[in-house]
């Protein structure tokens, strides 16, 4: 399977720019809904990696997650840790450092010991992922390595639920006894992990069952795809951060209405094309474009959020709220583009030469 799919492009440039949406305000709906850009990161996140590990199964009847590690190392860390610096130096000249919120951030621990991220706020997402990549791979390696044939059953599948509903569970007991405002209820991993999760199953029944799954899905495709709108149709309404809903029920919501998203980029038909027909293909080919540059993206948009308004007005020029949007978002774009094909490029290239994949 090729992990370029331009169909998986597209809905990570959906993903980048719904989180633009939430932090550059323009209107209300859209600073309220954006945030769910994170959770189809997350879905896709789940399916995507974990589709590394499931092929590598498939091909060599084991894994190595050191290697697997140091591959996602490589794509990680270099872009994260390289343009971090800007953030630690704005923290630095507004006399606010904190060695606990640094150490927390350069150790992805950030949601844990502060919440969000410290000088970067958004990197509690990726802390999220980096212990999910940690967890999925010591998981797999240890059911390989005392159940080998584990892995393509459906007891793995149970197990996969058992800890959605886990999740589920935790949530609804924290945000019941604890503040709804507290950002922990928000970003703690065992609160987020599932919607990567749910990435899993789908990975699994994608590698494993195949043609059940597309006969599933083509069988019941117009229900499935009505129960993923329905599930986003609240999401423009409520502002997530205080909200009981959003972060017990509305969590779940969204994983399920993305895998059936995701389902129907990867199983329907030609599916660019018919992207191309709703979309036009110079915008399906742009948004694709965001979607390749998106981690690079996510990585740089509060440093031009943060500098953006300061630069205008030491220029004298006027800004009112669609200015900045199209500033802000332009620049983050490029910005981006131009350190995902500079800067990452480089450490993958690294990477692919010293610790090829084995999937």
């Amino acid at each position: 399977m090729n992990y370029r799919l331009k169909e998986l492009d597209f809905l990570r440039g959906i993903a980048i720019i719904l989180v633009l949406l939430r932090h550059v305000h323009l209107f209300d709906f859209t600073t309220k809904m954006g945030w769910i850009g994170v959770d189809l990161f997350f879905v896709l996140s789940g399916f995507l990696v974990s589709s590394l590990l499931f092929k590598e199964y498939i091909k060599f009847g084991n894994i190595k997650p050191k290697l697997f590690l140091i591959r996602r190392g490589f794509k990680i860390y270099p872009i994260y840790y390289i343009f971090y610096l800007p953030y630690l130096t704005i923290i630095l000249y507004q006399g606010k450092f904190n060695f606990l919120g640094f150490m927390t951030d350069i150790t992805f621990t950030q949601n844990y010991l502060w919440g969000w991220g410290y000088a970067f706020p958004a990197s509690w997402s990726l802390a999220v992922e980096e212990h999910f990549y940690f967890g999925l791979s010591f998981f797999l390696w240890l059911l390989l390595r005392f159940k080998p044939n584990f892995i393509h059953t459906r007891r793995f599948v149970i197990v996969i639920i058992c800890i959605l509903i886990l999740c589920f569970i935790q949530r609804l007991v924290a945000n019941t006894f604890f503040s709804t405002h507290s950002s922990r209820l928000f970003t703690l991993t065992q609160f987020r992990i599932d919607s990567l999760l749910c990435g899993v199953l789908i990975s699994f029944f994608f590698h494993f069952k195949h043609d059940q799954l597309k006969f599933y899905f083509e069988k019941n495709r117009i229900i499935l795809l009505t129960i993923s709108i329905f599930a986003l149709s609240w999401t423009p309404f409520i502002d997530p951060i205080p909200s009981f809903f959003v972060k017990t029920t509305g969590f779940s919501l969204l994983y399920i209405s993305f895998a059936i998203l995701l389902l129907s980029f990867l199983l329907i038909d030609n599916m660019v094309v018919r992207l191309n027909n709703v979309f036009t293909k110079p915008m399906v080919d742009l948004i694709s474009k965001i979607g390749f540059s998106s981690y690079s993206i996510y990585i740089i948009h509060t440093l031009i959020l943060f500098i953006s308004p300061r630069f205008l007005s030491k220029l004298h020029i006027i800004q009112n709220k669609y200015s900045l949007f199209f500033v802000e978002v332009t620049v983050s774009i490029i910005a981006g583009m131009v350190m995902s094909y500079t800067v990452e490029k480089y450490f993958l290239k690294m990477r692919d030469n010293f610790f090829p994949s084995r999937a």
